[in-house]
């Protein structure tokens, strides 16, 4: 790293342009004001080459080079190109205005280009450019960052579940002893939950309109009164890159799009990071137990002053910045879909902050996914805490007195066990009284907290 980019970092207002800027590097170029610059190019020029196949009189088909040309401006749109319009901005106060002059001044020295300049912009409003615009970054940064970030947590976890389908461990409802589970299972019933969520992230329909100030094609009808626009403006928006947008046609607006696929996004998104924040919490707490321990890092500190300490600091990171997260994409969820009238700008602000929603979550997941491969599993500590646990073996016991009529069975356990430090012996004494069948007194007796996991291990093997 430079100086001057470390100078960068540590001046940042955000943390995500700052400490943790590295760790960002492919969302950045999807979801940056240059990212959105880029996509504007990129409608623009979508829409300018589709006007061009209409059949228009006034606007003839462009020969293949200037087609070339101009899908190039899409491609090779640089962080110069972004700060060339910025430069523009300053003179128009206008940031789609600036984008529509920058791509007529690329036509300078193209005279079929150059002749056609009126067309680029046309009959479009602001929005129909910004929309379409902000479907492609999320798009992107869905297909790019968030979804593949889910699936790296996703493998990691099944794997996991897998390896420790077998392993006992004692469940603790409200905190208390209870009926024992196993590791794998209790990982695996988060991989399914994750799984859940995650194909309801991938299949939101990235909505996008194009049809004007008010969603009527008023400026595109008195051009041309009897062409289909509406037909022409899903053609754009659905036929794939490059040569289309590669969403889906939204055909009833205001000036906006009505951010409601973006709502039911972020909402996904957030539902995933509730989940995740969930296992952090979790496994801090298995690492507080001693159930996890923590691979060392060479030269890392976990205390200034207590050097025995191995903090479980990528959980805890993971969980602050999920929940940084989810406080800006719920409050996206909940503001987008709202614009008085029309129109209102309080969307356009708000807007610019997707990619800092979506880049604690990927920031979240990354965490997550370093800690994760950090566990190791201590036994010791998982059979120690089961073999400190008898009391657990008063459900079984219970059941099957109960499955053979044993009148008050539940009362009977309650009264051996409640409250009261539970041996084997205290525990097998009862069941030899049992007035049951042989064979069951002797399953019981033969069963230990540690092998009374149900189908926990099938389970966790299954996801």
């Amino acid at each position: 790293m430079s100086n001057t980019q470390s100078i960068s970092q540590v001046v940042a207002l955000s943390p995500l342009d700052g400490r943790y800027a590295n760790k960002l590097a492919a969302l950045r170029p999807l979801m940056s004001e240059q990212g959105y610059m880029h996509r504007r190019v990129q409608v623009e020029i979508a829409w300018f080459m589709a006007l061009s196949d209409a059949g228009f009189a006034e606007f003839k088909p462009l020969s293949e080079a200037s087609r070339s040309y101009l899908l190039s401006l899409v491609a090779n749109f640089s962080t110069d190109n972004a700060l060339a319009i910025k430069e523009i901005e300053k003179t128009t106060n206008h940031d789609v205005k600036a984008v529509e002059y920058w791509i007529k001044d690329q036509f300078k020295g193209h005279a079929e280009l150059e002749a056609a300049a009126e067309f680029v912009h046309f009959a479009c409003t602001s929005e129909d450019i910004n929309n379409t615009s902000h479907a492609l970054q999320l798009q992107a940064g869905r297909d790019e960052v968030i979804l593949p970030g889910l699936d790296g947590l996703i493998a990691k976890m099944r794997e996991m579940a897998h390896a420790f389908a077998d392993v006992p461990m004692l469940s603790r409802t409200h905190g208390q002893t209870a009926s024992p589970t196993t590791v794998g299972k209790e990982v695996a019933n988060v991989v399914m939950r994750l799984k859940q969520v995650r194909e309801r992230i991938a299949g939101v329909h990235m909505m996008a309109k194009m049809n004007g100030a008010v969603g009527n094609y008023n400026a595109h009808l008195s051009a041309w009164p009897e062409f289909d626009w509406e037909a022409f403006s899903q053609k754009v928006i659905e036929t794939p890159a490059p040569l289309g947008l590669g969403l889906t046609f939204q055909p009833y607006s205001i000036q906006i799009e009505h951010h409601d696929y973006m709502a039911e996004l972020f909402d996904a998104v957030a539902r995933a990071n509730t989940i995740l924040i969930d296992w952090s919490r979790d496994v801090w707490g298995y690492v507080s137990l001693g159930y996890f321990k923590q691979r060392l890092k060479a030269g890392e500190i976990g205390s200034s002053t207590m050097p025995h300490k191995v903090n479980p600091i990528d959980f805890e990171n993971a969980e602050g910045n999920l929940g940084l997260a989810n406080a800006l994409l719920k409050h996206l969820s909940e503001k987008l879909p709202i614009s008085r009238w029309q129109r209102d700008l309080t969307d356009s602000t708000v807007l610019r902050n997707m990619g800092v929603a979506l880049g604690y979550a990927a920031l979240a997941y990354q965490s997550l996914n370093v800690g994760l491969n950090k566990l190791e599993l201590n036994r010791e500590a998982l059979d120690a805490d089961l073999d400190a646990a008898w009391e657990v073996l008063a459900e079984p016991i219970q059941t099957v007195m109960r499955r053979y009529g044993v009148q008050g069975a539940y009362e009977q356990l309650k009264e051996v066990t409640r409250g009261k430090t539970v041996t084997a012996e205290a525990l097998h004494g009862l069941i030899r009284s049992l007035n049951i069948p042989q064979a069951d007194i002797d399953r019981l007796l033969a069963m230990t907290p540690g092998s009374y996991v149900g189908k926990a291990a099938e389970l966790a093997r299954r996801v």
